[in-house]
């Protein structure tokens, strides 16, 4: 052997040796962790580092998103359209889906229901790319004007955060869970500085199993996030919101009207983002989808530059009472004191974001749909005002304030979009420090929602998986079932009997076997007739007389149902319901017979499912 080759075999043993040792002291770090640090400690201090980790995430979005819009913008006439709202956009999808396409190689749009997947099919585990290629993708489709929200993305990436920090420290699936929902908790309420806000997000929207020993991580991670923010960006809120105007009881029916309209707003806000959406997944051509996105997002903010990125600059101006600024940079300027021309402009603000939000992800952009309902809420609480005070049912001298529907109405559109009342109350209240309206807000917040629960029993996020079933975290005693697969539960250790056979040839296989139950099936082509139960010949099993004169087909039973293999969890569950059995035999397609399936088989695994996945 040479020198060369020597010193090669040396250096290479030396890296191997130096690898193993770097295993073993983590392996021995983890295992000294595990004997003195208590578990829920231990996660109460991961909690902090993460939303600490999604405080400065949220943070560094928020600016890439403003530095970008700023310096495209800056320049832009206050009083007129410009031809580079017919450019912009278009880019920003462009770079968005290359991004995507060449360097994510996998999609990452749909911050939160990607989320909601990891925490019910991947035991909560995202990838390592998740904790940043959000931030950049979101943050060049928005700064470009693309008209979606950057709080899907930052959910998305706090919540990578939280689950790759939890798998460094070889944590089980229900930690994880529980620190994904921390990286969320903190990416809310550090992207709008509202850490009561960020925690109801995880228990409303994500309805993750929560005990009260959960509460203290969630709090940890979302104080941090939000503290984080405070830090770099001021104490000041998301949208400054002054209450000049009080609210009245006198209001009162008019609120509830607001939720109920807001709440037939948040359906059709829903479903057309599901359509739309829907029609862009059918156009396979990726270029083709780009085009067709990026050419309607680009002509629909040429006419409306409010629709723009996040919205948020016409947000603070309707809050602020200040109607006609959403004119500025419009085709439309000239007629911003027409009564009728304002109207219009709400009403198509409010209907094509829809459309500006569904063009923008479907074109290849990436970014959630939160900003966006935050937009058309605030569109229809403005318009709601707008048109009683000018309908003549208000007294003009005390008119509805354009400010105080304007907030109820970000509200209202929330709580029915996300189905997420109690988040939309007190995000509404944290982002702008309107907690004086808290009553108003908890009204419309409430009708709102009742109206959308009506027509759907999910909001736009779980929405998503619920058509294909992979939905967990919702109405778990229906999704657990969802994770059950047929296979898993089949029980096939059960003794064969053909109808011809004699009571004695029965009773000789009753003798081998541990069951009280026998399917009975055709000899030459194993087709399932029927069954026999011990008890029911226990009367007969005795009388040698009969051993020879009587034969199975005279004792077995039709079962009550049977069972195709392939039938989803639930719909075996409703079966069972339905014929009060215990056990039902499974078939194939053409009936011939497979095994059994019981109750108590399918409760024991559902107890380890749902365990597998709450924390405690």
């Amino acid at each position: 052997m040479t020198q060369d080759s020597t010193q090669r075999s040396y250096t290479s043993s030396k890296t191997k040796d130096n690898a193993v040792d770097k295993s073993n002291w983590w392996l021995r770090m983890l295992l000294w962790r595990e004997k003195h640090l208590p578990e829920k400690t231990f996660v109460a201090m991961l909690a902090l580092v993460v939303g600490v980790a999604a405080g400065l995430a949220a943070v560094l979005l928020k600016t890439l998103i403003a530095v970008i819009a700023g310096f495209l913008t800056s320049r832009f006439n206050i009083e007129q359209g410009n031809l580079l709202y017919l450019v912009f956009p278009a880019i920003g999808i462009l770079l968005a889906s290359l991004y995507v396409y060449y360097i994510a190689r996998e999609p990452i749009s749909h911050g939160v229901t990607r989320v909601l997947y990891a925490l019910a099919l991947k035991k909560s585990r995202l990838k390592v790319h998740n904790m940043y290629s959000s931030l950049i993708a979101s943050s060049v489709t928005i700064g470009f004007g693309g008209s979606v929200g950057a709080e899907g993305p930052i959910v998305f990436t706090g919540a990578a955060i939280g689950s790759n920090l939890g798998q460094v420290f070889k944590l089980s699936p229900q930690t994880l869970a529980m620190l994904v929902a921390c990286g969320a908790a903190a990416g809310i309420a550090g992207i709008f500085k509202a850490p009561i806000a960020g925690m109801l997000f995880t228990i409303e929207v994500l309805m993750l199993d929560l005990t009260a020993g959960a509460a203290i991580p969630l709090i940890t991670a979302s104080v941090a996030g939000a503290t984080v923010a405070y830090v770099f960006t001021g104490y000041n809120v998301e949208f400054f919101f002054s209450q000049s105007e009080p609210f009245y009881a006198s209001r009162i029916p008019f609120v509830v009207l607001l939720g109920v309209f807001c709440g037939f707003v948040s359906l059709y806000f829903i479903t057309l983002i599901d359509r739309v959406e829907g029609m862009f997944k059918r156009l396979r051509n990726r270029w083709v989808r780009f085009a067709v996105g990026g050419i309607t997002l680009s002509i629909l903010i040429y006419l409306m530059p409010p629709l723009y990125g996040e919205g948020y600059d016409g947000i603070t101006r309707l809050i602020n009472g200040d109607v006609t600024g959403i004119f500025n940079n419009s085709l439309f300027y000239s007629y911003r004191d027409n009564t009728i021309a304002v109207l219009l402009f709400l009403f198509a603000l409010g209907a094509f974001k829809v459309f500006a939000t569904a063009a923008t992800n479907g074109g290849g952009g990436v970014g959630g749909t939160f900003a966006p309902s935050l937009f058309v809420g605030c569109m229809a609480g403005v318009f709601f005002a707008f048109l009683f005070n000018h309908l003549g049912f208000i007294d003009p001298e005390t008119p509805l304030s354009i400010k105080n529907f304007a907030l109820m109405g970000m509200a209202g559109v929330m709580a029915g979009v996300m189905h997420a009342p109690l988040m939309a109350i007190f995000l509404a209240a944290e982002m702008t420090g309107g907690y004086e309206l808290f009553l108003p807000l908890l009204i419309v917040s409430a009708s709102s929602y009742a109206i959308c629960r009506i027509f759907t029993p999910y909001g736009i996020y779980s929405r998503r998986l619920a058509k294909r079933g992979e939905l967990l975290t919702h109405q778990k005693d229906r999704s657990v079932l969802t994770l059950l697969k047929m296979d898993s539960v089949i029980e096939k250790d059960f003794s064969i009997v053909h109808p011809d056979m004699s009571l004695k040839d029965m009773v000789d296989i009753i003798a081998h076997s541990h069951r009280n139950l026998f399917p009975v099936t055709e000899e030459s082509t194993g087709k399932l007739l029927g069954v026999v139960q011990l008890d029911d010949i226990r009367n007969i099993m005795f009388r040698p007389d009969l051993y020879r004169r009587m034969q199975v087909n005279r004792f077995m039973a039709i079962p009550p149902a049977k069972v195709v293999v392939g039938t989803p969890m639930e719909k075996v569950m409703k079966t069972f319901d339905d014929t009060g059995a215990w056990n039902l035999p499974v078939v194939d397609e053409g009936g011939q017979y497979v095994g059994f399936v019981s109750k108590s088989k399918i409760f024991n695994s559902y107890r380890q499912v749902l365990k597998h996945y709450t924390y405690d």
